[in-house]
C-alpha cells in the first residue's frame, strides 16, 4: 500500500477478553483498511516498548497497526502460578522443569487476539520472546500469517541464540521495590545489552522506564516469561516447512540472544531475508526505526 498522509489515528488502549481465558490490552494505530499487522512485544515487554512512533511510521507505510501486552505484563492479565529461581536455573542447564505455560500459550493468545480483532490473517512481526511466539504462530497457524520479520531472536535450538551466561544472574537477581529502583535498574539493563553503536539516552531510557512503570509492573510474571522461553521446543523442522515472505533482523552486538540465533532462523525458513546489523545490541534503537519499517513493509509486500 502506498503511504499514508496526514496525522496517524490511534485508539486508545483497549481490553480484548479471550478465548484463551486471559485478557489481552491492546491499542491500534493507522487506517483500519490498511494491511493488518501485529506487533509481539519480547521478555517481561509491554506494548510501550513498540514506541508509539515506530507504530506510526508503519502506519504511515500503509499498516494498521495492532500492539500488545503479552500477558503477566501491562494491564493485560497477570497470572500467579509461582516461578522459583531455582526452576530458572534447572532450565537454563537444560533439566525437565514444568513451566505455568509456554510459547505455544503465548502465541494462542495472539491468534484470539486476531480473531478479536476480526482478522482472517494478519503480518506478524515480533521482537526476541516476541520473535519466537510469532514463529510459533507461523508454524502453528500458518493461514494465520501473510508474512513474518523475527527481530533479534531465535529457533528454539539451544546450540544457537545463547544467552551470555554472565545475564542471567542479573536477570534473576532479586529486584527492590518501588518506581526509583525500576528505574535505575532498567538504565543499567540498558547498557549491558542495549546496542553500542547506537547507545541509549539515560534520559529516554527513565522516562519509558517510568511509562513502563506506571502501566503495571509483574516481576513474577517476568519470571514465568523466562521459563517459557527457557523451555520452548525447537522450531527448526516446523519453520523449514514455511511457505511465507519471512525477514531475519539481528544486531551482531546483542548479548542477550547470539547473532546465531538469528541466522539459524533465517537458514530454516525457505527464502527468508536475513538483515545482520553492526553495532546493534538486544534493543530498538530509534536510529534503526527506518531499516525496521523497510524491512517489515518489503516483507509484506512479497505476500
Amino acid at each position: 500500500m502506498s503511504p499514508a498522509s496526514g496525522p496517524v489515528p490511534a485508539s486508545a488502549e483497549l481490553v480484548a477478553p479471550l478465548s484463551t481465558g486471559v485478557d489481552l490490552c491492546y491499542q491500534s494505530y493507522g487506517d483500519p483498511d490498511g494491511d493488518p499487522l501485529l506487533l509481539v512485544m519480547g521478555l517481561g515487554g509491554p506494548m510501550n516498548w513498540w514506541s508509539a512512533e515506530l507504530c506510526e511510521q508503519l502506519a504511515d507505510r500503509g499498516f494498521h497497526v495492532v500492539r500488545y501486552d503479552n500477558r503477566d505484563t501491562g494491564r493485560s492479565t497477570v497470572l500467579t502460578q509461582k516461578v522459583t529461581r531455582a526452576m530458572l536455573v534447572r532450565a537454563f542447564l537444560g533439566r525437565r522443569v514444568r513451566a505455568p505455560y509456554g510459547i505455544g500459550d503465548l502465541a494462542s493468545d495472539a491468534v484470539a487476539l486476531m480473531d478479536h480483532l476480526g482478522w482472517d490473517s494478519a503480518h506478524v512481526a515480533g521482537v526476541s520472546m516476541g520473535g519466537m511466539i510469532a514463529q510459533t504462530v507461523a508454524v502453528q497457524h500458518p493461514r494465520r500469517v501473510r508474512s513474518l520479520t523475527s527481530i533479534m531472536s531465535t529457533t528454539g535450538r539451544r546450540t544457537v541464540g545463547w544467552q551470555d551466561p554472565r545475564l542471567l544472574p542479573v536477570l534473576i537477581a532479586p529486584r527492590r521495590a518501588g518506581e526509583e529502583a525500576y528505574v535505575e535498574g532498567t538504565v543499567r539493563m540498558d547498557r549491558l545489552i542495549g546496542s553500542p553503536g547506537f547507545p541509549a539516552d539515560p534520559e529516554v531510557s527513565r522516562a519509558m522506564a517510568r511509562e513502563t512503570y506506571a502501566r503495571g509492573i509483574h516481576n513474577d510474571g517476568v519470571l514465568r516469561h523466562m521459563l517459557a522461553v527457557l523451555t520452548q521446543s525447537d522450531r527448526t523442522s516446523q519453520l523449514r516447512s514455511l511457505r511465507i515472505p519471512a525477514a531475519v533482523i539481528h544486531g551482531l552486538s546483542d548479548r542477550m540472544i547470539h547473532p546465531t540465533g538469528g541466522r539459524a532462523t533465517a537458514h530454516a525458513i525457505p527464502h527468508a531475508e536475513l538483515v545482520t546489523i553492526e553495532g546493534m545490541g538486544h534493543d530498538l534503537p530509534p536510529e534503526l526505526y527506518d531499516t525496521f519499517v523497510d524491512v517489515i513493509r518489503r516483507t509484506a509486500d512479497r505476500a
